[in-house]
């Protein structure tokens, strides 16, 4: 009989935080700090307004880097043991999160371009991908045992499928319209609002 070989749940939420928070903070490098020489003959106001792009890429990164830790946190609530299997499908997850400042600075450096954006969508995408699959997996391996409903399990992965499909639209329309394509990312709060409410509506009735 094959022995099941287990991870400490511990060491797995603890190095996948300190990824989140490295990557996280690493964003702000990719704002580009004003020379002496620019401060002292441009106006104040013009050296802001021409680091925007560094701005938007930051905050955008930021706050979908953020989604996906609250995310993770929920998630491992509801794990009871690492297996090898999901321990792999975290590390190819993180490896997917430890991309985005690398994405995020060639979305800001080519910001008029669609190129670079569109990379960038598919670093998000890909993101997504692997949480959807790591949702599947708690999912069926805890059977429910540990309350993981199939109800939560829905409302998790309509959070995770909105993420991920919102990008890829984003990344398909950036071929044809990419002013357009930038603010679509929009869209990511007023569904997860939407897909919110409506689901948090389900568990108090099933509660």
């Amino acid at each position: 009989m094959m022995i099941k070989e287990t991870y400490d749940k511990s060491r797995v939420i603890n190095f996948s935080d300190a990824v989140f928070s490295i990557v996280m903070t690493l964003l702000i490098l990719e704002v580009g700090v004003p020379t002496i020489s620019e401060i002292n003959t441009q106006p104040f106001r013009s050296v802001l307004s021409a680091r925007i792009p560094d701005f938007i890429g930051l905050f955008v990164s930021f706050m979908v880097s953020a989604l996906y830790w609250m995310g993770h946190i929920k998630l491992m609530r509801y794990v009871s043991v690492i297996s090898g299997r999901l321990l792999w499908i975290n590390i190819f997850f993180l490896l997917a999160i430890v991309i985005l400042p690398f994405s995020t600075a060639m979305y800001i450096n080519g910001f008029d371009q669609a190129g670079p954006f569109i990379f960038y969508c598919i670093n998000l995408s890909v993101i997504g991908f692997f949480n959807i699959v790591m949702l599947r997996y708690v999912f069926h391996s805890e059977k429910q045992l540990s309350g993981f409903t199939r109800l939560r399990y829905r409302w998790y992965r309509a959070r995770g499928l909105n993420v991920m499909i919102v990008w890829v639209i984003a990344g398909v329309v950036a071929i044809s319209m990419p002013s357009l394509s930038r603010f679509i990312f929009l869209l990511l709060f007023v569904v997860q609002f939407v897909i919110d409410r409506r689901f948090k509506k389900k568990l108090s009735v099933a509660s």
